[in-house]
């Protein structure tokens, strides 16, 4: 949601330095030409009387500014689940710290053969995470068995520590670099 939010955003404020950039190239003014002013004494008087013309400005400057408060908080915004709720059976529930999933996952992916790094991170509701997974594979390794070698013992002991009857999994591969051997 975030990310659509800003391409949006960005968007709109490219389309106004536009046109405003296009303004300024070609000397057009929405008024009376190159070198009036933007607003004359007489439209200045006018606005100046009109009483609703003020809390309209007042009005939309507000929003403006909360909508750049709303829009810098949700970038400041964790992206990382703190811990998961898991039930322990007997009517009680206890925490899984997040970071302690992500980090048992990644070292059990890390060591199946052909990944050579793994990073996890844990999303989504305290009840309800989801896991985004990023695999560094080595040069030799074949994605098809290292996302079988995952999805079995990998996500079920995740699934199973978590209490979890699902744990839904975004899975991205990368391939590390590597040098051509030379034959001399």
């Amino acid at each position: 949601m975030l990310g659509v939010v800003n391409r949006i955003l960005l968007a709109l404020v490219g389309l106004v330095l536009l046109a405003g950039g296009a303004a300024v190239l070609t000397g057009y003014r929405p008024l009376e030409g190159r070198h009036a002013p933007l607003l004359s004494a007489a439209r200045r008087r006018h606005w100046h009387t009109e009483g609703w013309w003020w809390w309209a400005a007042v009005a939309v400057l507000a929003l403006c500014v909360l909508l750049a408060l709303w829009w810098l908080l949700a970038q400041l915004r964790r992206s990382r689940l703190p811990a998961v709720v898991v039930d322990t059976g007997d009517g009680a529930f206890a925490q899984l710290r997040g970071r302690a999933l992500e980090e048992a996952v990644a070292a059990e992916a890390g060591a199946l053969d052909g990944v050579a790094h793994c990073r996890a991170v844990l999303r989504g509701r305290r009840t309800a995470p989801a896991l985004r997974l990023v695999l560094r594979l080595e040069p030799h390794a074949v994605p098809a068995d290292v996302l079988g070698a995952l999805a079995g013992p990998v996500l079920d002991h995740a699934r199973a520590s978590a209490g979890l009857a699902e744990l839904p999994t975004e899975i991205r591969f990368q391939v590390a670099d590597h040098r051509a051997h030379r034959v001399s």
